[in-house]
């Protein structure tokens, strides 16, 4: 995992370093003269600017354009007081303005060449990723200790460029002595080191899903969490869609199960412990006639259970319109629950969009609601009730698209059913989900494609 600490944290870090702030900045800005003579492909007949702040970032920018001039490079420094609003032409430029210090607006001056940033680019809030007037948009940035937020939310992350990290030598376990809990970045080693090999001595039985999704309108939805169950590991998967009697069920693999359109929780739940994790939600409809019936399957529920699209407004709904208060539904369970909401579920579940700052609302609502919180967007933000976060970061815009949700809801479902705790199960389900897109056109992505691509553990 790539750890991401807040900037109250690289406070708390760099001042118990036990480092002279001196020696701390000519590290950082030794790093960023031999990031920029990289980028430069060589320091003969180079012209670097440099734009250098009041604060320490900017002071990483001046020790960086001494390190460059002794390499023979030509080196112009702007102070932020004094910065021309179309830079000269040259070769480079370093942003070292700002860095995690932005207070106010910054409006950048407009470069004539790449951009490496300093930490973080200026004009973006460290915090939130959000754009604060207009800021430089870095080719790389490098950032010290390790990634900040504001690095890893949109639209920070884009601003950002290439990425990299210099430890500096830095504490940063001393991060904790701000926050206990952690925030990371999921990577590929991570999810094939939690997700673990199919036993040789396995059976279909060991990793069964149970799908409650799908309506006469909607079976799409079902058939795409289904297969995307299937694909991410799940041995059998039994599936009920209430009010649906679809002609054709795909993949041909799936069990369907017809219940009756009334008192159907009891129907689903009659042989639920067969089951390792179940899903409920997907297409599922929105009728009042559905609330009791899902209140009672979901709070009976004894196995890990991925609540997903219609199932969460649902849960989140009386019915007459008005939003119920979820506190302490879900810690009444016997077993783990996952919540997979986009931006207006999440408002319906809890009262409130979702602010800039995804990483807090997310761990807010999981705590308040106590299950583990998984909020989609660009980057993906996982919350458990104890406050630890993972961030995914590699999906992208052709995730945009009808059904990813539901296919996402299939892969965490198999990934519980294979013996991952909610947490790591929705991470590694984002991350998976994303990783597909590897093998995937740059334009004209559907659902149906995802799953096709779906691979997990070793295979990624």
């Amino acid at each position: 995992m790539e750890a991401v600490y807040t900037p109250e944290q690289m406070r708390c870090i760099d001042a118990h370093s036990g480092v002279d702030v001196g020696v701390l900045i000519r590290r950082a800005g030794y790093a960023v003269a031999q990031t920029a003579l990289r980028m430069l492909g060589g320091s003969y007949g180079k012209h670097v600017i440099v734009l250098a702040g009041k604060g320490n970032n900017g002071e990483d920018g001046r020790v960086a354009s001494d390190f460059l001039r002794a390499r023979g490079v030509k080196v112009s420094v702007f102070s932020s007081s004094e910065m021309p609003t179309q830079l000269p032409e040259c070769d480079l430029v370093i942003d070292a303005v700002y860095g995690t210090g932005l207070r106010s607006d910054f409006v950048a001056p407009t470069p004539n060449a790449p951009v490496l940033a300093v930490d973080i680019p200026s004009g973006i809030d460290a915090t939130t990723g959000e754009c604060r007037g207009v800021p430089l948009r870095a080719n790389e940035t490098i950032t010290f200790g390790g990634l900040k937020p504001g690095v890893v939310l949109q639209p920070g992350r884009t601003y950002a460029g290439q990425i990299t990290v210099v430890s500096l030598d830095l504490p940063v376990h001393l991060g904790v002595q701000v926050d206990e809990n952690t925030i990371n970045v999921v990577t590929r080693n991570d999810v094939e080191q939690w997700v673990p090999p199919r036993a040789p001595t396995t059976h279909k039985w060991k990793s069964g899903v149970r799908a409650i999704a799908g309506s006469k309108t909607m079976m799409g939805a079902a058939q795409l969490s289904c297969a995307a169950a299937y694909r991410a590991g799940a041995g059998i998967v039994h599936l009920s869609s209430i009010g649906g009697t679809p002609e054709i069920i795909a993949p041909l693999e799936v069990v369907y199960r017809s219940v009756s359109e009334t008192h159907w929780a009891d129907q689903c739940l009659s042989d639920i412990e067969r089951f390792a994790s179940a899903l409920i939600g997907p297409g599922m409809g929105r009728g009042d006639e559905l609330v009791e019936e899902v209140f009672q399957f979901v709070s009976r529920c004894p196995v890990p259970l991925v609540i997903d699209g219609d199932g969460l407004q649902i849960l989140a709904s009386s019915r007459d319109g008005q939003r119920r208060n979820m506190a302490n539904f879900f810690a009444q369970r016997t077993a783990e629950t996952v919540l997979t909401p986009h931006d207006g579920e999440f408002s319906t579940l809890t009262g409130e969009r979702p602010s800039a700052d995804r990483i807090a609302d997310t761990r807010k609502a999981a705590a308040a609601l106590q299950a583990v919180v998984l909020l989609k967007g660009s980057t993906t933000v996982v919350a458990e009730p104890g406050g630890n976060v993972l961030c995914i970061t590699n999906g992208d815009a052709r995730l945009a698209t009808a059904g990813s949700g539901d296919v996402l809801t299939g892969v965490i479902a198999a990934l519980l059913a294979v013996g991952l705790d909610a947490f790591h199960a929705a991470a590694a389900g984002a991350f998976i989900h994303g990783n597909a897109l590897e093998r995937l056109p740059q334009c004209g992505v559907v659902a149906s494609d995802i799953v096709r691509e779906i691979q997990v553990g070793g295979n990624e």
